[in-house]
């Protein structure tokens, strides 16, 4: 219950008063007081548990050039330490979430509700999105009116998406997997669904691109004529979408009276965006420190105040070449995770074979997220993301040792004697050899 409670509480965050509990501690403070209670009480962890992780040297790598960044900001301009130690608390706490249910005390089954517990949470924000946009209606696209779910006021529309869409191939790899039991495969059609109208009701382009492309990969992955004949029935049924859908992607090109083609505001303010922000790097090689890059890209743009929309381009701007570095080798161990976990599934049960696929697609959906916005470092968006990430790798690491296989290897060395039994009878003094196993 303890560790179920953050996945639950953190993306309704915003839901709970700023002091729970006792005064002064906010709801951040008290969920690390229930893990750290979660940790220090639960059973301890066996040995093939405590390998190192996929993401523990980048994660640490990353929160270094986050601290640089900030010393970076400080050096310049110190009005506004509060601020930027605040954004340097919240760019480090989610992310060790990792960490913490990677080392969650949980058995194999206790992992998997954990797994589960994570995509009904999911389904559940995507139906208030889908509540709110019924609400608006279907009528006409207004981008006033677009569903967020719990994660804010309309500017969160995009990164909820992102949010959606980064859930949403775990249910569909359940959906499509034929092995399955009918009840679940029906809850992972249900929720899915959910997940998918409430991509639409939130207007974000993106996240539309995101979700076509894991559900063409997935059904690829099922064979091409599913694939296929997906693709010819969403064609088909295109024009049954809601009006206000059709009147959002149609906004991204449009003709002018001339008869040329310009693409919207929303995209070209982007590309000015990125322009600046290598016109920022130039001038500040190192980066202009953490959480600087709306308070500069005034300078170099009439769009003062902006988000860069790009995760990459953010911390390249913000903590230089190094910062970018760190990021892509977090993104690369994340890549070498998801594909450990298909491999190490290969001969085990369909359910971790899909979950396995499904939490690739979940990391790929989660990197095409920040290539045009920059959800990243926002704990609403992210948290359980992370939390995901060291739940499933804390599953893949359980039913490896269940195959007698951890990391490509076997779990505890084998003694010489155990070995080769045969050679130990006939020799009795290899049995004395059983304090030098092989590798």
């Amino acid at each position: 219950m303890l560790f179920a409670m953050p996945i639950v509480l953190l993306p309704f965050a915003l839901y709970f008063p700023v002091s729970i509990v006792v005064p002064g501690m906010n709801l951040t403070n008290l969920l690390m007081l229930l893990l750290a209670c979660g940790l220090l009480f639960g059973r301890r962890d066996p040995a093939h548990l405590a390998v190192p992780g996929f993401l523990g040297a980048p994660l640490l790598c990353l929160f270094a050039v986050l601290v640089l960044g900030f010393v970076a900001a400080q050096w310049s301009d110190l009005s506004q330490v509060d601020d930027d130690l605040a954004s340097l608390k919240n760019a480090i706490f989610y992310p060790l979430l990792y960490f913490i249910y990677r080392r969650c005390r949980q058995d194999l089954r206790g992992t998997r509700q954990l797994i589960v517990l994570v995509l009904v949470v999911a389904v559940a924000t995507g139906l208030q999105a889908v509540y709110q946009g019924i609400q608006f209606g279907f009528s006409a696209y207004d981008g006033t009116q677009r569903a967020v779910g719990p994660f804010g006021g309309i500017g969160q529309a995009n990164r909820a998406g992102v949010f959606f869409a980064m859930f949403l191939p775990m249910l569909v790899a359940v959906a499509l997997q034929l092995r399955q039991r009918k009840p679940v495969r029906l809850a992972a059609i249900a929720g899915g669904g959910i997940l998918v109208a409430a991509i639409l009701f939130t207007y974000s382009r993106q996240s539309y691109l995101i979700a076509a492309f894991v559900i063409l990969v997935l059904l690829l992955r099922r064979s091409f004529p599913a694939a296929a004949l997906a693709t010819l029935v969403l064609v088909a049924s295109a024009s049954m979408l809601p009006n206000s859908v059709v009147e959002r992607v149609q906004e991204t090109r449009q003709v002018e009276a001339g008869g040329s083609v310009e693409l919207d505001t929303s995209t070209t303010s982007r590309l000015e965006i990125w322009k600046g922000a290598m016109q920022m790097l130039r001038d500040h090689p190192m980066g202009v420190g953490l959480d600087q890059f709306p308070k500069q890209i005034g300078k170099y743009t009439d769009h003062a105040g902006m988000d860069a929309h790009n995760a990459f381009v953010l911390m390249l701007a913000e903590c230089g070449p190094i910062g970018l570095l760190a990021m892509l080798w977090l993104f690369w161990r994340l890549w070498l995770l998801a594909r450990w976990l298909r491999r190490s599934a290969g001969s085990a049960r369909p359910e971790a074979s899909t979950l396995a696929l499904g939490f690739t697609l979940t990391v790929v959906a989660m990197a095409l997220g920040n290539l045009y916005g920059s959800p990243f470092f926002q704990g609403l968006i992210m948290a359980n993301f992370w939390i995901l990430c060291g739940l499933m790798e804390r599953y893949g690491t359980i039913k490896a040792h269940a195959a007698r296989i951890v990391y490509g290897r076997p779990v505890a060395p084998i003694p010489m004697a155990q070995r080769f039994p045969l050679v130990a009878r006939i020799a009795p003094g290899l049995s004395l050899l059983r304090k030098f196993p092989l590798p």
